[in-house]
C-alpha cells in the first residue's frame, strides 16, 4: 500500500458514513484552504445517471485537439485513485502524480484537523486545491452522486452545466422516484448559466425545466436545439450554427452519438474558437476505459478463446443494461457471434433490471464475484437472477477461470464475450489484465 492509499484509509475513519450528502463540511474545509474553488479555470459541470464520463471524455478530447489545457475530475476510479484527477497541459493532460496527491492530501488533512468529513468531500477539496495551483484553460467537473448536495456543487458561476440521461439509480440517497432523482441532479443548475441536457424521460425533464425556470437558466435541449444521427457511417450533427458532417465517435455504441451530440452542442456555444477539425479529431481520439472497451492485449486476454472478441463495460443499472444490450444487438447485426456475459454486481444495484435486456440476446452468463467488495452479490445470486431472465447461467471463481472454461470449448464461431455489471468488477479486470487507465 502506497502513502496515498494509507491516507485514503485514514480519511474513511473521519465520518461514520461513507456517503452523507451535504455541502456544509465541504465549504468549511475549502474555507480553511483559502477557497481554491474560487480560483479555477472556466468550469463545465456535468451531472446525470448514465453517460457522464463518456461526455466528459469526448469534451476533453475535443478541447485538447484544439490545443487547450484541460483539468478533469471524475469518479469513481477503476484501479488507482489517481485516475480521478487529471491535470491539464498542452497536448494531453496527465494523471496526478503520487507526490502531488500526497502533498494535497496532507494539506487537506492538516486543515481539516480531525473534523468530521467524508472521504469524497476531503478528496474533492484536494482536487480543487490542485486545480487552483495548476493553470489550465478549462475544468471538466463530474458530480460524484446526485448534484444538489454533491461536493462538486460549490462552483457559483460555471461556464455551463450539462445533464446527461437520468434514470433510476442510488434511490437510497437520491429518492425513490425519477422526479426526486432528477431534482437532485438539477441542483447543479445555476442562475443565468446555460444548461445543456440530453433527451430525458418526461418525469425527469419536468424537474429540470422547473429548476431552470427558477434559476432563469437558459436551456439547450437535445432534439429541440440540437440533434445528431448516424448516416452512411458518419455522425451528422445540427444546431442553430449549422450542420456538421463528422466521423463516428471512437467510443462504441449508438448511445455515444447522443453523448457526442451533448458534448458538441455545449462546446460549440461555450468555446467560440473551437474548430470543426478539433471536434472531428476529438471524436476519433476520445478514450473512456470500461465503457464498451475492447480488450485486445493483456494477461486475461491471453486466456480467452482464440479469435474471440472481449469487451468490458461498467454499466450496472437498468438503463445502462438497456443501452449496453442495444450496443450488443448492433454488433450482432453487423457481425454475428455467440454473446457470452461475464457478470458481477453489487447487491445495491438492480441486477434483475440490468439483465432483463439481455433475454434472447445472450447465449449464456457466467457469474463472477467482485474481489474485495463486501456488498457484492454472490455468484450464485447472479445465477438465479440470470435464470429468471431466461439466460442459462453458471458461477465461476474469477474472470480468468471463466475465460479458461470458455477456452476449453469448441466454437464454430468464436464468441463475443462481454464482462459487465459493475465498475468495481471492471476495475478488478483491468488490474488483473495489467492494463490500468493512464
Amino acid at each position: 500500500m502506497n502513502q496515498s492509499e494509507e491516507m485514503l484509509e485514514r480519511f474513511l475513519s473521519l465520518h461514520p458514513r461513507k456517503i452523507d450528502l451535504s455541502l456544509g463540511r465541504t465549504f468549511d474545509l475549502l474555507a480553511k484552504l483559502g477557497n481554491p474553488q474560487q480560483k479555477l479555470p472556466p468550469v463545465l459541470h456535468v451531472a446525470g445517471t448514465n453517460g457522464k464520463g463518456s461526455t466528459v471524455a469526448l469534451m476533453r478530447a475535443m478541447l485538447e485537439a484544439a490545443g487547450k489545457s484541460v483539468h478533469v475530475y471524475t469518479s469513481p476510479h477503476l484501479v488507482r485513485f489517481h485516475e480521478r484527477i487529471r491535470l491539464g497541459q498542452k497536448g494531453r493532460g496527465r494523471l496526478v502524480t503520487e507526490a502531488e496527491l500526497v502533498d494535497a492530501f496532507t494539506r487537506c488533512e492538516s486543515a481539516n484537523d480531525g473534523a468530521s468529513v467524508t472521504m469524497f468531500e476531503i478528496t474533492t477539496c484536494a482536487a480543487f486545491l490542485l486545480f487552483s495551483e495548476h493553470p489550465a484553460d478549462y475544468l471538466l467537473l463530474e458530480t460524484g452522486l446526485g448534484g444538489r448536495y454533491d461536493s462538486t456543487n460549490v462552483i457559483d458561476d460555471p461556464l455551463a452545466t450539462l445533464i446527461t440521461p437520468i434514470s433510476m439509480d442510488h434511490p437510497e440517497f437520491l429518492g425513490a422516484t425519477l422526479a426526486e432523482i432528477a431534482s437532485a441532479k438539477a441542483g447543479i443548475i445555476k442562475s443565468g448559466v446555460h444548461v445543456f441536457t440530453a433527451m430525458q424521460p418526461d418525469e425527469a425533464m419536468r424537474e429540470l425545466e422547473r429548476e431552470a425556470r427558477r434559476a432563469r437558466a437558459p436551456m439547450v435541449l437535445a432534439e429541440r436545439d440540437f440533434n445528431a444521427h448516424e448516416e452512411n457511417n458518419r455522425l451528422i450533427f445540427e444546431d442553430a450554427q449549422g450542420l456538421l458532417d463528422l466521423p463516428l465517435p471512437r467510443l462504441s455504441g449508438r448511445h455515444q452519438i447522443d453523448n457526442a451530440a451533448l458534448a458538441i452542442a455545449c462546446l460549440r456555444q461555450c468555446v467560440p474558437d473551437l474548430s470543426n477539425a478539433a471536434i472531428a479529431q476529438g471524436l476519433t481520439h476520445a478514450e473512456w476505459p470500461a465503457r464498451l472497451q475492447s480488450l485486445t492485449r493483456g494477461a486475461l486476454v491471453a486466456h480467452a478463446p482464440k479469435g474471440a472478441e472481449l469487451w468490458l463495460d461498467g454499466a450496472h443499472n437498468e438503463a445502462g443494461g438497456r443501452v449496453l444490450a442495444g450496443a450488443m444487438a448492433q454488433f450482432e447485426e453487423r457481425h454475428p457471434r455467440p454473446l457470452i456475459l461475464l457478470c458481477g454486481s453489487l447487491s445495491t444495484k438492480d441486477t434483475a433490471g440490468f439483465l432483463s435486456h439481455f433475454t434472447g440476446l445472450a447465449q449464456e452468463l457466467i457469474a463472477l464475484p467482485i474481489p474485495g467488495e463486501h456488498v457484492a452479490r454472490s455468484a450464485d445470486e447472479i445465477v438465479d437472477l440470470a435464470k429468471q431472465a431466461q439466460i442459462p447461467a453458471s458461477p465461476a471463481e474469477s474472470a480468468e477461470a471463466a475465460l479458461h472454461l470458455l477456452s476449453g470449448r469448441t466454437w464454430p464461431i468464436a464468441p463475443r464475450i462481454l464482462i459487465c455489471g459493475s465498475l468495481y468488477l471492471a476495475g478488478a479486470v483491468l488490474a488483473a489484465n495489467g492494463t490500468p487507465p493512464d
